[in-house]
């Protein structure tokens, strides 16, 4: 396993993660969580990402059952959660979602609980909240941190300025900014990661927890002729993913983009991973494998990542046709 810094700050990150976002509570139990945990977890995967909106708090319940029952020093592993949604659903009241100081706390603690831990090494803003003033986010993630019930704050899908605002006011107040942030990575969404952040990574320092490097599985090819049931894009209540990620252009291109995988005696899945842990800006890509086979597939993206050349690289640009028009490397 490769570990990465995260950003400029001490935190070292296994290059590859686990995530629980669609999988747990809903597409595996606890018998396949703890088995896909523990094979992540030897193969020197270090960090296990979570959300209170998952599966309405129920995939932490379970994330947490599984750390309970091994034997791993908390010191060996690393574990998240995201604020903002909530997790009651259409039952949510006031102050039950966003970004005010009340809400983010009681998150925490509740996370603390589904997790049975002491602390949560990452706490992300999983969206921004346009209604809370950036300094009361600021300030109440540096009192989470003061009281230890989490080590580092982050953003998810914040924009480019809202991160700057963050950075400064917080070094105005002599406070902790966020020193990571989790946008969505793959050959079909590149553009926060390669133009958005480019001057944050330069200037202040940012590491980022990459989430889907395979586009909801559409880069695993298994999309090409339909959608198989019991899929991440067939699930009730996933609608809005499948309108979101399928569409024949797409398709052609996974189709075209196999060949390139085949050349390299690789999958289109780990070669898409590869491809994201080829960027020097992603400390960590999330994988949601939701069986073995699949993890060690993805695991595989370690070995192939160093293959690729900028020959394959612009090979795979003039397929994909998703490179970004201002890039600046």
């Amino acid at each position: 396993m490769e570990y990465r810094k995260m950003g400029r700050s001490g935190l070292q990150l296994s290059v590859l993660s686990y995530g629980s976002w669609v999988t747990f509570a809903k597409q595996i139990d606890d018998a396949a969580s703890d088995k896909l945990m523990s094979l992540a977890y030897d193969n020197g995967i270090n960090f296990f990402d979570n959300a209170e909106i998952y599966s309405r708090g129920e995939s932490e319940k379970m994330m947490g059952r599984v750390l309970k029952s091994k034997t791993w020093e908390r010191s060996s592993y690393v574990v998240s959660s995201k604020v903002f949604f909530g997790w009651r659903g259409d039952n949510n009241k006031p102050n039950q979602t966003g970004l005010s100081r009340k809400h983010i706390i009681e998150a925490c603690h509740e996370a603390l609980g589904r997790f049975q831990l002491d602390y949560l090494d990452l706490f992300f803003c999983h969206r921004p909240d346009r209604n809370v003033p950036i300094e009361e986010v600021v300030r109440t993630m540096n009192i989470l941190i003061q009281q230890g019930k989490i080590l580092y704050w982050g953003t998810s899908e914040w924009s480019g300025p809202e991160i700057v605002e963050a950075h400064m006011i917080a070094k105005q107040l002599g406070m902790e900014g966020p020193a990571m942030e989790q946008p969505q990575y793959n050959l079909f969404e590149r553009h926060k990661m390669e133009v958005d952040y480019k001057t944050i990574f330069k200037n202040i320092g940012m590491g980022t927890t990459i989430w889907s490097p395979l586009a909801s599985g559409l880069l695993t090819g298994k999309y090409n002729d339909g959608i198989p049931e019991n899929s991440r894009l067939g699930m009730e209540g996933f609608e809005w993913l499948k309108d979101r990620t399928l569409s024949e252009e797409r398709i052609e291109s996974v189709r075209q983009l196999d060949v390139v995988a085949k050349e390299l005696n690789t999958s289109l899945a780990t070669l898409s991973i590869a491809w994201c842990i080829s960027n020097p800006d992603v400390t960590t890509a999330i994988l949601g494998a939701t069986k073995e086979e699949q993890l060690k597939e993805n695991l595989k993206a370690l070995e192939v990542y160093p293959k690729l050349t900028q020959e394959v690289k612009d090979k795979i640009d003039g397929i994909m046709k998703t490179k970004p028009l201002f890039q600046t490397y």
